[in-house]
């Protein structure tokens, strides 16, 4: 069954102001500009992989292979909500560096 589009535009609005926010606090505390950016896709791919986490050490060929077999059949929806949520945290360091270069110090 498909996704209607009105809650694609919503899983689209709410995952790229959930991984901003993720984001923004993140780098505000850590100090680093981009962390979320270089978590965010492990992150995406424990999501959609939907495997243990043990399974990806104790068998990594074949759970990567079944990972790449699934980001594969993603549908286009769901491709489009992940990337947004990509996008909400490239966009949070973007954020923070302005807010940093304007003056502003954050922790």
């Amino acid at each position: 069954m498909g996704m209607s589009i009105p809650l694609m535009v919503i899983s689209i609005v709410l995952f790229f102001i959930l991984f901003f926010g993720l984001g923004f606090i993140l780098n505000m505390l850590f100090r680093k500009t981009w962390i979320m950016a270089v978590i965010y896709p492990i992150i995406a791919l424990y999501i959609t992989g939907n495997l243990k986490l043990s399974e990806y050490f104790l068998n990594f060929s074949s759970s990567m292979s079944f990972l790449w077999e699934r980001v594969q059949s993603l549908a286009m929806a769901d491709a489009a909500i992940l990337l947004s949520g990509f996008a909400g945290s490239i966009v949070s360091g973007v954020a923070i560096r302005v807010l940093r270069v304007m003056g502003y110090r954050m922790f």
